[in-house]
């Protein structure tokens, strides 16, 4: 995964894009590529589907860079919700165009498929966007089936410090499946691409 970056970083790279500077889409391009695709993946099941998605979030990204906004979190953070949403949009219309075409499936399936994929991805986009320190200690228990002790020898940090990161990371991590308030996103975070 990426590293995180520094705000700093998310505004200069925000004013390069706004400047048209291909070099830093294409530097945008090669620190979150991976993580959109995985995102979208994720949501979507298919490689095409997800390679599809890449495109359009950095198309989106080119050009309406000022539609990120620092003050409201990271770059990192603002890319993987848009993947978020332009996926789980996605997934609604092929999941309402199979629908349509084999009569098969209620809609409350098709709600409860998209329900299911979007919990997912707001997972994905949780754990993506937490500090690196908790993402690290969850990565570590849950990639790597760590307990706290060995996740804390890992890290270099103490076993309070690794049940703190934990403990934290997974309080984040469950609201994955609650929905957010209407009207909750930052402004500009909840365009449709």
């Amino acid at each position: 995964m990426a590293k995180d970056a520094p705000p700093r970083w998310d505004r200069k790279m925000q004013q390069r894009l706004a400047r048209g500077e291909a070099a830093a889409l294409g530097e945008l391009y090669d620190r979150f590529a991976s993580l959109v695709h995985s995102l979208a993946h994720r949501v979507l099941g298919e490689d095409s589907a997800a390679d599809q998605i890449t495109r359009e979030v950095f198309g989106y990204v080119w050009e309406n860079p000022d539609a990120y906004d620092p003050k409201q979190g990271s770059m990192r953070s603002w890319v993987a919700k848009l993947t978020q949403r332009q996926a789980v949009l996605r997934l609604r219309q092929a999941e309402a165009a199979q629908y349509a075409e084999h009569g098969g499936g209620s809609t409350e399936e098709l709600e409860a498929k998209v329900r299911r994929a979007t919990a997912a991805a707001r997972a994905d986009y949780i754990v993506t966007s937490m500090p690196a320190p908790l993402r690290q200690a969850l990565e570590l228990a849950y990639h790597q089936r760590r307990d706290y002790r060995q996740a804390a020898a890992d890290l270099a940090i103490s076993e309070d410090e690794a049940r703190r990161r934990l403990r934290l990371g997974l309080q984040l991590l469950s609201t994955a499946n609650t929905r957010p308030p209407e009207g909750s996103s930052p402004p500009g975070y909840g365009r449709a691409l």
